[in-house]
C-alpha cells in the first residue's frame, strides 16, 4: 500500500465536504488526513486529503472525485516535488524534574510551548509528518495528556497551476 496526498479544487460552498467525504465512504476508501481551507479566492476551497491504497485505487478515487458537481480539479501531489506540513498540538505533564528535559526536546525539534503551567504545557510543533511523529514519540515518555493534529496541508513546488486537473 501506497501513501496518496491529492489535492481537490472545490466550490466553497455548503455540502461540499459530506459529498466528498461520503464518495470516499461508498468506494471504502478510509481518508488518512484531510484538511480543508478557503484559497486565495473565496469562492473555492482546497482540500488536501491522504489516503492509502495501491495504484487502481488511486485512479478511483481522482475518477470518482473529478465527476463530482463541486470540485473544479483533481490533482496528485508528489511529496518529493512538493512542500507537505502538518501542525499538532500536544499537552504533556511538566514538572520541575522533567521539565529541563523537555525543553531541550522541544528546542532540537524547533517546536514551541504555546501554553505553560507547573503541572501541564502545550507544545506546538510544525514540519513533515515523519518529524511530527518523532516528536510525539519523544514526548511519550513524559505523558501525553491531550493531543490533536492537523493533518498534511500541501503546495507544489513552482509552477503556475497549483492543483492540475487530472481525468
Amino acid at each position: 500500500m501506497n501513501r496518496y496526498v491529492i489535492a481537490v479544487l472545490v466550490n466553497n460552498k455548503f455540502g461540499v465536504l459530506a459529498r466528498v467525504a461520503g464518495m470516499f465512504r461508498r468506494r471504502g476508501f478510509n481518508i488518512e488526513t484531510l484538511t480543508v481551507g478557503e484559497t486565495e479566492d473565496p469562492e473555492f476551497s482546497r482540500m488536501t486529503i491522504s489516503f492509502f491504497g495501491d495504484e487502481a485505487s488511486r485512479k478511483q478515487v481522482v475518477a470518482q472525485l473529478s465527476k463530482l458537481s463541486d470540485v473544479r480539479a483533481v490533482g496528485m501531489i508528489a511529496p518529493d516535488a512538493a512542500v507537505m506540513r502538518e501542525l499538532a498540538l500536544i499537552k504533556i505533564r511538566n514538572s520541575d524534574v522533567t521539565q529541563p528535559e523537555i525543553m531541550t526536546v522541544v528546542e532540537i525539534f524547533r517546536a514551541r510551548v504555546v501554553d505553560y503551567g507547573r503541572e501541564r504545557m502545550t507544545i506546538e510543533i510544525t514540519g513533515e509528518t515523519s518529524k511530527v511523529n518523532a516528536f510525539i514519540d519523544n514526548m511519550k515518555k513524559y505523558g501525553i495528556i491531550e493531543m490533536c493534529r492537523t493533518g498534511i496541508v500541501a503546495l507544489e513546488r513552482g509552477g503556475d497551476l497549483s492543483v492540475p486537473i487530472e481525468k
